[in-house]
Formats: structure tokens, C-alpha cells, sequence
């Protein structure tokens, strides 16, 4: 989770929980927002049902969209309530959440076959570190179109820019995973419910 000045490491989380939604690209409230997001992870995810982890869910808005197409989904967030607001907007659906941290989720032996991180990484240190631990939380072999991490990062700012840029990111990636595919997404207002300028992209890594 990152928020508006692009600092990850100073927010109280639980005090945020209650206005976190508020942002369009948090909420998911706005039709076009929302439907912009879920029409991403149609093309990020599996066809077929799968289990994914979304690692700093936050409210559970991505988490949402993936139980709506069919998936496992498993919710991970530090602050717990964000966690409480993620099970109440995921009612009905058989998404899980837990408290818990990125770097080491709380699912004990289980295995995934999608990892999908918005706008934690670029927060956390040593991130090579932590993809490789992301990495090691899918299931080897995947089925159809293999495991993947579904990674969405940027940088943000102009006068002290802060986050991960995607080239650094695959890089990071290269010897981790077998391929990588960079999609731009700063030009897609509807993603973001305005226009932006700085760099925001997805890496989708398959193993």
C-alpha cells in the first residue's frame, strides 16, 4: 500500500483504514474505476480458478474482483483493520483474510499459483530479497500458463521521487523466473479515476 506523497513507512494503517477507500484506485467505487481494474486482472490471472495471494490487500478491493471471477483468493495486511473492512467487503465469497506481514505471510506450507503485490515492494528493504521469498510461495508448475507474480509498482513524485522503476524490477526478477512482461499503465486514467504522469506499470512473472 502506498499512499498519496508516496510513503510507505510513515502511516498508521489502521488509523487510514476508515478513509483508505476514498482514493478512486482504493475504493474501486466509480464504475469505470472499478471495472478498468477488473478488466487488468482478467488478463493477469489464469483462466481457470486458481489460488491466489494478495499480499498488503489493504481493503480488499483486488482481492474482491479475483474471488468475483472465480478464484481462492487469500488476503494478507499488517493492519488488522484493514483486514476487518476486507472481510466485510468480501462477504459472500470464500476469499480468506489474515494479519500478517508481506515479507511473511502467515500461510504456514501452503503454495499459490498467483502472487499479486500492488505498491508494497517498493516500500520494503532489501526487495531481492523478498521477491525470491515470493517466489518460493507458488506452486511449481502452475497448470495451464504456469505460477506467476503479479507485481503493480511505480514511482511516484516529481521533486523526490520515490519507488521501484520497472526496469530495476526486472532486473530483479531476471534470475528468479523464467519470463517477464512489462505493461505501462500511467496513460490509463481510468485506472487511477485521473490522469497521471509519473510511472505506474504491472509485471506479470511466470515461472
Amino acid at each position: 500500500m502506498v499512499n498519496e506523497r508516496g510513503d510507505g513507512g510513515a502511516v498508521d494503517w489502521d488509523a487510514a483504514a476508515a478513509s483508505f477507500d476514498d482514493e478512486p484506485d482504493h475504493g474501486l467505487r466509480d464504475p469505470l474505476t472499478r471495472g478498468a481494474w477488473a478488466a487488468r486482472l482478467r488478463t493477469w490471472l489464469p483462466e481457470r480458478p486458481c489460488d491466489v495471494l494478495d499480499l498488503g490487500c489493504g481493503t480488499g478491493s483486488l482481492s474482491l474482483l479475483a474471488a468475483e471471477q472465480g478464484h481462492r483468493v487469500t488476503g494478507v495486511d499488517r493492519s488488522a483493520a484493514m483486514t476487518d473492512r476486507a472481510r466485510a467487503k468480501c462477504a459472500g465469497t470464500d476469499a480468506e483474510f489474515l494479519v500478517g506481514d508481506a515479507v511473511a505471510p502467515p500461510v504456514g506450507e501452503r503454495r499459490f499459483d498467483v502472487v499479486l503485490v500492488r505498491h508494497v515492494l517498493w516500500a520494503l528493504p532489501r526487495p531481492e530479497r523478498v521477491l525470491r521469498t515470493w517466489r518460493d510461495l507458488l506452486r511449481p508448475g502452475g497448470g495451464p500458463g504456469g505460477s506467476r507474480l503479479v507485481l503493480v509498482e511505480g514511482v511516484w513524485g516529481t521533486l523526490a521521487p520515490v519507488g521501484i522503476p520497472a526496469g530495476r524490477l526486472t532486473t530483479l526478477l531476471a534470475p528468479l523466473v523464467t519470463g517477464t512482461r512489462v505493461e505501462r499503465l500511467s496513460a490509463e486514467r481510468e485506472l487511477w479515476g485521473k490522469t497521471v504522469t509519473d510511472e505506474r506499470y504491472a509485471v506479470i512473472a511466470t515461472l
